[in-house]
């Protein structure tokens, strides 16, 4: 004979403790020094956010052409609008910009595919991102070659300029701070060890100011005479030195964070050194320290600013340089906000995709995992 459960009276609906009014007693006012705090919060913002959308968006001057249009009880975004070229592109000839626009539209369309799980020729794809997309992006951009007219370095500048400094030195340091980690841990090999624990504590060790200093100008003094590089590609190599020491640490945190189990499985299984920080070691290493690595580049990425030290005006040096012009004095203020809102989309980008694809490897990680999915 089937029995059946007895069934209950209809219980009362939970109480709202997580939308609404439950979520503001929860995480705003749930004691009285967040009462304090949350007042507090509220009261800075009342005193900076409405003075600011009245300069930023009420009393603003959207239209003309000269400062003259401009009555300065707002902000003058007309100020934007004439130097907006030389924000994106520095002093890079105004016929020649589609070159510009060709190689970061080409980026973006060999990157997106990556993006989608399905894409079945992800290793293929990155292959040709890394050595194929920077051969044509040179071509492209320096030019003097198939009918291109040839555009110095000096003359790049700009939006343009900061992600060229940028992308380069989050490439080359990734890889760099891998191999600075493993020669740092080579236990066997003291002499490897010495010289990369020499080289990561000298160079966290000085400001990158100070490298791109030696770099641009010391360097030169120890070259053979007739030998000399052009100044944005010894900022490139000061950059990406600097940034794979940081890198580096980063990386020897995530390898020290590996259970002593894995590399006694990995020999277990008769891999050698190499196979075994390349298919075990690294992979697991590397997913730990996402928020480090993407960290690192957003750094690197507030760090280009810097390149103005040596004369390469990226996109804060194109503000400088906008702020100086005779026509347009006293809207400097415009120009920082720009630039700032620049800095910040790319940052925030950044943060948040770090924040995604943790969040995919996690949960990749728990579908692999078939004990720690049944618990």
């Amino acid at each position: 004979m089937t029995t059946y459960p007895q069934r209950h009276a209809d219980l009362p609906p939970p109480s709202a403790r997580t939308a609404g009014l439950g979520w503001l007693r929860k995480n705003l006012f749930d004691s009285p020094v967040n009462c304090a705090l949350t007042l507090l919060s509220l009261y800075l913002l009342y005193l900076v956010v409405p003075p600011a959308v009245e300069w930023a968006l009420i009393k603003a001057d959207w239209r003309g052409a000269s400062s003259e249009a401009c009555s300065r009880v707002g902000a003058c975004w007309p100020f934007i609008r004439v130097h907006l070229n030389q924000f994106m592109y520095g002093f890079y000839p105004v016929a020649q910009q589609w070159r510009v626009n060709l190689a970061i539209v080409l980026l973006g369309a060999l990157i997106a595919p990556l993006f989608l799980r399905r894409f079945a020729l992800k290793s293929w794809l990155g292959t040709v991102i890394l050595l194929v997309y920077p051969v044509i992006a040179f071509h492209l951009l320096v030019g003097g070659r198939f009918g291109l007219s040839h555009v110095e370095t000096s003359k790049w500048g700009g939006l343009s300029l900061t992600l060229v400094i940028a992308i380069v030195g989050m490439v080359a340091a990734l890889p760099l701070g891998i191999v600075l980690a493993l020669g740092r841990r080579a236990t066997n090999m003291p002499v490897l060890k010495a010289l990369c624990v020499a080289f990561i504590e000298l160079v966290r060790g000085v400001p990158l100011i100070t490298v791109l200093f030696m770099s641009s100008v010391m360097l030169p003094f120890f070259l053979p005479e007739g030998l000399n590089f052009d100044k944005l590609l010894r900022a490139l190599i000061g950059v990406a030195l600097f940034a794979s020491a940081y890198m580096a640490e980063v990386v020897r945190g995530g390898l020290q964070g590996i259970p002593k189990g894995q590399f006694e499985a990995a020999a277990a299984l008769g891999l050698g050194f190499w196979k075994s920080t390349a298919l075990v070691i690294l992979p697991q290493a590397l997913r730990l320290v996402i928020p480090g690595i993407v960290n690192t580049f957003i750094g690197l990425f507030k760090d280009t600013s810097l390149v103005l030290i040596i004369g390469l005006f990226d996109l804060l040096g194109s503000t400088q340089a906008a702020n100086a012009d005779t026509n347009w004095l006293g809207f400097s203020t415009e120009g920082y906000v720009f630039a700032g809102c620049i800095y910040w989309v790319f940052c925030f980008s950044m943060s948040r995709y770090s924040q995604w694809l943790e969040k995919r490897l996690q949960a990749s990680q728990r579908h692999r995992d078939p004990i720690r999915r049944r618990t």
